[in-house]
């Protein structure tokens, strides 16, 4: 499947749609994938968050417009999601370093964003196939967990926001009032829609819990799985990797199950050393 195809109908999306208000998962379904999935691919292909591309996209056609016609900067402002003119200056003159009043005046060249073409970022294996190595297949039985279910909210970037659940999951201790554990000091991080849950293996799922708390099963079925033991910043670059080059180059694609990573938090340093399995849902 062509996972660059698909993220380039979303880009056409988003270029269709940059006058209008648009919603993450309105973005998301135009590639068919889920908003944890798309996030993750369209950051690892680009290098940068889908915001962040949206945001640049609109300064960019902005400032074609303050010098292609005779709009007042109130009206392009307002015409590219910005609430004011004040809003619209400083976030103009946050990414090119000069307001949008004097550059009308003063003309030159901007490097704005340009449109993105993923179909040109197709990547290769290569050395870093050599240096992650490839994945375990295996079939898994449902897992029960038993955790805090976390919001990804939009604009967040996916690997610090999944840090910080994990971060705030641990100091809070929520792990230590989960009844039944079955793998105590193994915490798994599950994508679940617009959610990411983090929680530990239990023996009985249907024991009381606290308020605050949510249930879930992990389907069976086949996954493939990459284990890191190393930085944070290599688990980064081995999830990169995966949406990057093993997935659009691989003969899988997604399930329709979550992608879910399970740490050994008793051999971990943050963030100088993680042990973890990332499972990648497929057929």
């Amino acid at each position: 499947m062509d996972y660059y195809r698909r993220i380039q109908d979303a880009v056409e999306y988003i270029e269709d749609h940059l006058t209008e208000e648009m919603r993450i998962g309105d973005i998301a379904a135009a590639a068919y994938f889920s908003v944890f999935h798309f996030q993750r691919l369209f950051r690892a292909i680009s290098g940068f968050s889908v915001q962040e591309y949206i945001r640049k996209r609109r300064l960019a056609e902005a400032a074609q417009m303050l010098r292609g016609t005779g709009n007042t900067i109130l009206e392009i402002a307002l015409s590219y999601r910005y609430g004011s003119h004040e809003a619209f200056t400083r976030a103009f003159a946050d990414c090119y370093h000069i307001s949008p009043g004097r550059y009308r005046k003063q003309g030159g060249t901007l490097h704005g964003q340009s449109r993105i073409n993923f179909l040109d970022h197709k990547a290769t294996e290569g050395g870093e196939a050599m240096r992650i190595g490839k994945p375990e297949i295996i079939h898994i039985d449902p897992i029960r967990i038993v955790g805090v279910s976390y919001t990804i909210r939009e604009g967040d970037d996916p690997f610090d926001a999944c840090h910080g659940f994990h971060r705030d999951f641990g100091e809070h201790e929520y792990y230590a009032r989960i009844p039944g554990r079955a793998r105590p000091a193994v915490s798994y991080g599950i994508s679940v829609g617009d959610s990411f849950i983090v929680g530990e293996e239990v023996l009985d799922i249907s024991a009381h819990v606290e308020e605050g708390y949510t249930r879930y099963e992990i389907p069976a079925g086949r996954y493939a799985v990459f284990a890191v033991i190393d930085s944070v910043g290599r688990v980064q670059d081995t999830i990169k990797y995966i949406y990057r080059t093993w997935l659009p180059n691989s003969n899988y694609t997604l399930r329709d199950a979550p992608y879910f990573e399970v740490t050994d938090v008793c051999d971990c340093v943050y963030p100088d050393r993680m042990n973890m399995k990332i499972y990648i849902p497929i057929p």
